[in-house]
C-alpha cells in the first residue's frame, strides 16, 4: 500500500513491513465489501451471501454486536455505530483498509422508512430520515470512494425503494421519496463523475421486502402493492447485488425489484 493510502486512514505501518506485506497478499485472495444496516433483513443476508461467494466483509449497524446475528471471524469484522455520524463512517472504512487492505464494494443498505401523511411529519422524523438515508450514504461513500480511487476500481450500491418511481395512494411516505429519491439521483451523477476512475455506482430499488420490519399480519395487505401479489425475499435482493457485482459495464443504473410495481398502475 502506498504512503498516501496509509496517511489518509492513519495507518502507520510501512509498505515493506511484515504486516503490510501480509495485507497486500491477503488483498489478492478475494474482494472486500462493506455492508451497512447489517444486523438483519437485507443487510444480514447480503453479508452471508457475500461471504459464501468468497468476499471478506466489514459489517456495520447501530448495535450489531448485541444483535448477535453475526460473529466476528478472520473474514468478517463488526463495527457498531450510527453510520450517519462521520466518526462511525471513518471507523468502518479504516477497518476495511487496515484489516483487508482494500474496498471493492460498498453496500449502502442502512435506511429508515417512516410512513406518515406529509403534514404529520415532525422535525425529529425529518432529522432521522435525512440522517440515516442521506448522511448514512454520504460520509461512508465519500471515504470509500477515496480508497477506491487509489485502487482505480470499486463499486458503490445504494438500496432505495420503488416508491420513488411509483408512489401509491395507500402509502403516504413522502420522506422516503425525498431522501431515497436523492440517492437515485446522486447514483447517476456519481456514476458519471467517477467512471474515469473505474468506480461504478448503481442502486437497487425494492418493493416491499419480507423482513422483520413488516409484521406477518400486514403481509396480505403488502402483497397487494405488487402486480405479482407477493413480497420480495431478502435472498432475491442479494441475488441482484451479486449480479450487479458481476456486470462490470453496468453503471448509473437503478434496478427495480418489485414485481413490476414501478411500471405503472395495475
Amino acid at each position: 500500500m502506498s504512503n498516501r493510502h496509509e496517511q489518509q486512514f492513519e495507518e502507520p505501518t510501512s509498505q515493506n513491513s511484515p504486516s503490510a506485506r501480509t495485507r497486500d497478499a491477503s488483498s489478492r485472495k478475494s474482494k472486500v465489501a462493506i455492508v451497512t444496516g447489517a444486523s438483519s433483513g437485507i443487510g444480514l443476508e447480503a453479508v452471508k451471501r457475500l461471504l459464501a461467494n468468497g468476499y471478506r466483509v466489514v459489517a456495520n449497524a447501530r448495535r450489531l454486536r448485541s444483535a448477535m446475528t453475526l460473529l466476528e471471524t478472520t473474514d468478517v469484522k463488526l463495527v457498531d455505530g450510527d453510520i450517519s455520524h462521520p466518526e462511525t463512517a471513518r471507523q468502518v472504512v479504516s477497518t476495511a483498509v487496515h484489516e483487508f487492505g482494500r474496498i471493492d464494494l460498498l453496500l449502502n443498505n442502512a435506511g429508515v422508512f417512516i410512513p406518515k401523511p406529509f403534514s404529520d411529519y415532525t422535525a425529529e422524523d425529518v432529522s432521522h430520515a435525512i440522517g440515516t438515508n442521506l448522511l448514512g450514504f454520504f460520509y461512508v461513500s465519500q471515504l470509500a470512494v477515496s480508497q477506491m480511487r487509489i485502487q482505480k476500481s470499486g463499486h458503490v450500491v445504494a438500496v432505495t425503494t420503488s416508491l420513488v418511481s411509483q408512489p401509491v395512494e395507500c402509502i403516504s411516505a413522502s420522506l422516503a421519496n425525498l431522501t431515497k429519491g436523492g440517492l437515485e439521483s446522486v447514483t447517476r451523477a456519481l456514476a458519471i463523475e467517477f467512471a474515469k476512475d473505474g468506480i461504478r455506482f448503481n442502486a437497487i430499488a425494492p418493493g416491499v421486502v419480507n423482513t422483520p420490519m413488516h409484521r406477518p399480519q400486514a403481509h396480505d395487505f403488502l402483497k397487494q402493492l405488487s402486480p405479482m401479489k407477493r413480497l420480495a425475499e431478502v435472498g432475491e435482493v442479494a441475488d441482484l447485488l451479486l449480479y450487479l457485482e458481476s456486470a462490470e459495464f453496468l453503471n448509473g443504473e437503478v434496478v427495480h425489484l418489485d414485481g413490476g410495481a414501478h411500471a405503472g398502475k395495475w
